[in-house]
């Protein structure tokens, strides 16, 4: 769903790879050393293919560059699906298109020449030969996204050109995608290997997204992000669920957790799951709504 690229838990727009403090957080196995800690996961891991990794979340969770970040480590492509909802609304702006209108909306999402580039270290976002991925960023696009993003006729077809994409990256070089973005878990690929709802308190949200895009998480930043952060993510949710875990679906509140320990706990829900069947156990305490399949270990 619509919304810009997520700013990391405990950072203010760090790239993939981008650590934080290094240290574990509560329940989430040391050694301390990522790249140690990411050697231990990643041979079980990476030995499944093809592997396709949902993650779901609200603005300010930290999806964005966490599902990055995973997709890097794990070698496998990823997609912004976010970004095909602004890509569109940006269309429209450019072609004069009336967003009340939702006919007109829907008229042009079928002649919308997206193409998505699906590589975790430079993602890109192109309209017929146009690269349109600082554009789509803009608070023009940010401010209208969720008039487009409600048409019926819009979100059917997003989601069949995201289920081409992840379907592609599945049988690619990668044989594997993290998509992630507002009804990956539920609706786009509900048959996802692992399921995640990344979460994360109002109030770390709000925080993390003034620091993206003001520089600083002080009263005022905050205040000028709360209608955009808040606003959108209620105009969102009257066309799908991302507040609450649906059955089966992990879900990680990073409230408390950096960037580096987020990254290293989806990375141990992702190997509890296709190695144990359940991302529960050692990813800790800040996972919830993870229901253990019959027959697999609690």
């Amino acid at each position: 769903m619509p919304g810009p690229t997520d700013a990391a838990p405990g950072a203010a727009v760090p790239g993939p790879g981008v650590s934080g403090s290094g240290v574990p957080g509560p329940g989430v196995p040391g050694p301390a050393d990522p790249a140690a800690r990411q050697e231990a996961l990643s041979a079980p891991v990476l030995a499944r293919r093809p592997l396709v990794i949902a993650l779901d979340g609200p603005s300010g969770s930290g999806k964005s560059s966490v599902s990055r970040a995973v997709a890097t480590r794990l070698g496998l492509a990823y997609l912004d699906t976010g970004a095909m909802y602004r890509a569109l609304c940006w269309s429209c702006l450019e072609a004069g298109v009336d967003l009340s209108d939702e006919e007109a909306i829907a008229a042009h999402v079928r002649s919308f020449p997206l193409r998505m580039g699906t590589d975790p270290a430079a993602p890109g976002v192109w309209v017929g030969s146009r690269d349109v991925g600082a554009e789509i960023r803009e608070t023009r696009v940010s401010s209208a996204v969720s008039r487009v993003a409600r048409v019926g006729e819009v979100r059917a077809e997003m989601r069949r050109l995201q289920r081409a994409v992840i379907d592609d990256a599945r049988h690619g070089e990668t044989r594997g995608c993290v998509a992630e973005g507002r009804d990956i878990t539920t609706v786009v690929a509900p048959d996802a290997d692992v399921r995640i709802l990344l979460t994360a308190s109002e109030e770390a949200r709000l925080a993390r997204r003034a620091r993206e895009v003001h520089g600083t998480d002080d009263a005022s930043a905050i205040s000028a992000t709360r209608d955009q952060v808040l606003g959108r993510d209620a105009a969102d949710s009257a066309v799908t669920s991302f507040l609450t875990a649906a059955d089966g679906v992990l879900e990680l509140d990073s409230s408390a957790l950096d960037f580096e320990q987020t990254v290293q706990a989806v990375l141990v829900a992702v190997e509890r799951t296709i190695c144990h069947g359940t991302g529960a156990g050692p990813a800790g305490p800040e996972f919830h709504n993870a229901p253990a399949p019959v027959g697999s270990p609690a």
